[in-house]
């Protein structure tokens, strides 16, 4: 791309490529790797799209130009677009230290849909059909309304099987949360942390390098990542091996497999719906409200920001219960 390296006067040594030095101040601020990858994508096709002109020769008249052509060309929701804005003014201000002003891109249109949602006999089938580790993940998605990239990032130490809870740390907006573990899953989150054992230990006979830390963590404690209760709740079956790098070590189970697993199993059971991770999620809102369950109470177990974000299972909580009847009925 247009960010090779420049060099430095002072050292005569070239410098980091753009991307690296986003990578850096995101590692820095201790944002998420979802975050991370998310505004590298953005920054990337910021660049394409001009051609690979250098940022620094670019302001807020382009990042305008950008963003008007996602919301009138590509027909990206508001969601995407300020996604993109965000990613753009943080590269701007903490990599390239440039103040940005004057930026009144055409506002995408906002779009409030309605998120699919099972039925409570289409959920109790599908989950029979689950299978293996990325079943029991996808089972602990609608018992415990997690997002996916919550419960695939879960450490041993997070699933309270004795105290019957599991808890999110730096879940969505960095906000810790914790949630009653479904009863009916005990025994099979108990089997599956014994095996996992083995796993742990298989792995420090091999010598495997210790799971990766959130990074203040990693640096305080260095070792903790050998630690059995920061290992992955849900470890990937093999170890990874980067032989350019020179590294290997053991990530978790990765968020593919899961899709996979539910696509499997919503097509044994010929489910006509599209089965996702978050309609898993979107589910566990929908039926705890049917059971009578306060929306406060749903929103703090979902970690909502705003209560105006879980009010829309209401009205899906309503349609199933048939509370607004139809006059056809009545002829």
């Amino acid at each position: 791309m247009s960010d090779d390296a420049p060099i430095s006067a002072e050292t005569n040594k070239p410098q980091p490529r753009l991307e690296d030095q986003l990578r850096g101040v995101i590692k820095r601020r201790q944002m998420s790797p979802r975050t991370e990858e998310t505004y590298v994508q953005w920054y990337k096709r910021y660049v394409l799209h001009f051609n690979k002109r250098h940022p620094r020769e670019m302001g807020a008249q382009e990042i305008t130009e950008f963003l008007t052509f996602l919301a009138t060309e590509r027909q990206l929701g508001r969601s995407s677009q300020n996604q993109a804005l965000n990613a753009l003014v943080f590269f701007y201000q903490e990599v390239l230290e440039m103040r940005l002003d004057g930026i009144e891109a055409e506002r995408a249109p906002h779009r409030k849909r309605l998120p699919v949602v099972l039925t409570v006999a289409e959920v109790a089938v599908l989950m029979k059909a689950l299978s293996g580790d990325a079943g029991l993940l996808c089972k602990l998605l609608y018992g415990c309304g997690l997002r996916v990239a919550e419960a695939v990032a879960l450490r041993i130490k997070d699933v309270d099987i004795g105290g019957c809870k599991l808890e999110v740390r730096g879940g969505k907006g960095d906000k810790d949360r914790v949630i009653t573990l479904p009863k009916t899953l005990i025994p099979a989150l108990t089997q599956h942390r014994e095996r996992i054992h083995q796993v742990y230990e298989a792995d420090r006979r091999a010598g495997v390098p210790g799971v990766v830390l959130p990074q203040a963590l990693g640096v305080k404690f260095p070792h903790a990542g050998e630690s059995w209760e920061w290992f992955w709740f849900f470890p990937s079956a093999r170890v990874y091996e980067d032989v350019a790098k020179g590294l290997h070590g053991r990530h978790h189970l990765h968020e593919m497999m899961v899709s996979r697993e539910l696509a499997r199993a919503a097509k044994v059971v010929n489910l006509n719906k599209r089965v996702t991770a978050h309609v898993l999620r979107h589910s566990f809102a929908t039926h705890l409200l049917l059971r009578g369950v306060d929306i406060r109470s749903v929103q703090e177990t979902m970690g909502h920001a705003h209560v105006s974000t879980t009010e829309i299972y209401t009205q899906l909580a309503k349609a199933m219960r048939g509370e607004i009847g139809s006059p056809l009925d009545d002829l």
